[in-house]
């Protein structure tokens, strides 16, 4: 393989990027060595085709012997207005991690040049903590909301989650130890944010890279959210064409043509020498013809010699290429899976982001089940059948809980375990004594049986476990009179493999670990 000179490298690194900030010090680091950069993406919504041109970019990044990390931001992603319920965090990340690594694979970019890092595995860090304390000691809230204004969901009142975001990508600059971060021109000011404050905690200001955004199919920037304006990695044939047939293309415009944009910075920057854009069309419309380079495309179409339906079809056939890989690879039925668990149905997602009124209250969302440390356990002084538990769900205090297992569950089997408990009941005195909760079982039809729900160990006191597919806010305290928790708890069960679930839908930890029982298919009170 031929050795680049820095300059070839450079025209690599820089080519079809609306703007570069750094540049002196890209040529200086070029001169001396490889550069190191760093692409990341939050796990949200699908990756659609418009990934295809941070991912062709990527590819222009290795060629010029770029040392790239990739990072699945998991943690922003919750913090983006919860785009990513806690629930569904750790599965996003894995069904990202599958589809873009297909999407690699599809272009022909070896996976071996690259490194795949998971946010949550070093912003956790004690090291990574503090740093994100010393930030926002100088960081103002005008900077953040104003850093954030084109990434994070703007509202009236936005949650102190959304301000931080732009602190945590900052950092993510020194702890992936890179000499740049690429993105596309709506992170700019995130990107200036990381110059003018990185350097206050005494860390190098790094290079940025900004892609162009590339206009969906109806005009305008392609998004996860907009069904009608992407492709989805995934869509079959017969989907990409009715999509495109949709598709905003106007004769003679260029300037706001998500098609020719695609071509442009995905397909051009893909082909190999001598390869070009083949249009195929019939000898009175024409005839055949091949552009070897983009600029002759867009004039060619800027003069209305080629039709928009031709267009369309053509571009069909390249993305057809593009996806045929990936849809192969999603054949399996374990990323068949994957992709199911990871984006449920809307409809669950919209009954779950609803307000708590009406038909909602059959959303579990409402539910505020915690994990809970028993610190203690003795029994209740005025009935034979009670404990009183002392449980630590990382609050001020512990909470005391009466629980109804004399019967079941031995002192010590039940001193410090980790339990499932509803918090959000309406405290009430047993016997005379204030019960703040209660300790979630499974129970055989007879009543013979009872045991605490089995928590994963890793869980954490105080983490908040959520159901499969639903996400918003538990209620501050659930309304007695409204019945809400009898009604909820009819669904609430173990399946054929002792899990727990709601109609279904796991309950799971943040980490998505599910809860479990040796009792299988029974109820759960």
């Amino acid at each position: 393989m031929v050795e680049l000179t820095p300059e070839e490298k450079k025209t690599l690194i820089t080519r079809n990027l609306q703007e570069t900030l750094g540049e002196d010090k890209l040529n200086k680091v070029l001169k001396e060595r490889d550069l190191k950069i760093y692409w990341g993406t939050a796990t949200t919504g699908k990756p659609h085709v418009a990934y295809f041109v941070p991912m062709s970019k990527i590819a222009d990044f290795l060629k010029a012997g770029c040392e790239v990390t990739i990072l699945f931001a998991d943690l922003h992603a919750y913090l983006d207005n919860m785009k990513a319920p806690w629930s569904l965090l750790e599965l996003r990340t894995q069904y990202y991690e599958q589809v873009i690594k297909a999407m690699l694979s599809s272009i022909g970019v070896p996976l071996e040049k690259l490194k795949f890092v998971k946010g949550s595995d070093y912003q956790l860090s004690k090291e990574y903590t503090l740093d994100v304390y010393k930030l926002s000691s100088v960081v103002t809230q005008h900077d953040a909301r104003k850093a954030g204004a084109e990434v994070v969901k703007q509202v009236e009142y936005p949650l102190l989650s959304g301000l931080l975001y732009p602190g945590l990508q900052a950092l993510d600059e020194e702890y992936l130890k890179v000499d740049a971060q690429f993105g596309g021109v709506d992170q700019r000011k995130i990107f200036t944010f990381s110059e003018k404050y990185l350097p206050q905690l005494g860390y190098e200001k790094r290079i940025h890279f900004m892609n162009p955004m590339v206009p969906g199919l109806a005009g305008g920037k392609m998004s996860s959210s907009e069904e009608d304006s992407k492709i989805d990695l995934l869509d079959s044939p017969a989907n990409v064409k009715k999509k495109l047939k949709k598709a905003f293309c106007e004769p003679g415009n260029i300037a706001d043509n998500g098609l020719l944009s695609f071509v442009k910075h995905v397909l051009f920057s893909l082909f190999k020498e001598g390869e070009g854009f083949e249009v195929c069309r019939e000898a009175e419309h024409g005839g055949n013809v091949t552009f070897l380079k983009y600029e002759d495309l867009e004039k060619y179409y800027a003069e209305d010699k080629l039709h928009p339906g031709d267009l369309k079809a053509t571009v069909e056939k390249y993305i057809n290429r593009l996806l045929d890989p990936i849809r192969k690879i999603f054949e399996t039925p374990a990323l068949q899976k994957l992709s199911a668990a990871a984006y449920p149905p809307p409809a669950k997602v919209k009954a779950a982001a609803a307000p708590a009124a009406g038909a909602d209250e059959d959303a579990p969302h409402r539910l505020d089940i915690r994990v809970g440390k028993v610190i203690e356990v003795a029994r209740h002084p005025d009935a034979d059948t009670l404990y009183v538990l002392k449980i630590d769900l990382a609050e001020a205090q512990p909470r005391t809980i009466i629980s109804g297992l004399v019967k079941f569950v031995t002192e010590q089997e039940l001193d410090q375990r980790l339990v499932a408990v509803l918090c959000n009941l309406k405290p009430s005195k047993m016997r005379g004594i204030l019960s703040e909760g209660m300790v979630l079982c499974t129970s055989n039809a007879d009543h013979t049986v009872v045991e605490p729900i089995v928590v994963p160990e890793k869980a954490a006191a105080g983490s908040r476990l959520a159901f499969e597919g639903y996400s918003g806010t538990p209620d501050e305290q659930l309304n007695p009179k409204k019945k809400v928790w009898e009604k909820l708890s009819v669904d609430l069960k173990t399946n054929g493999d002792g899990l727990a679930v709601w109609k279904d839908n796991f309950l799971l930890t943040p980490e998505g670990e599910k809860l479990s029982s040796k009792l299988a298919n029974c109820a759960i009170k």
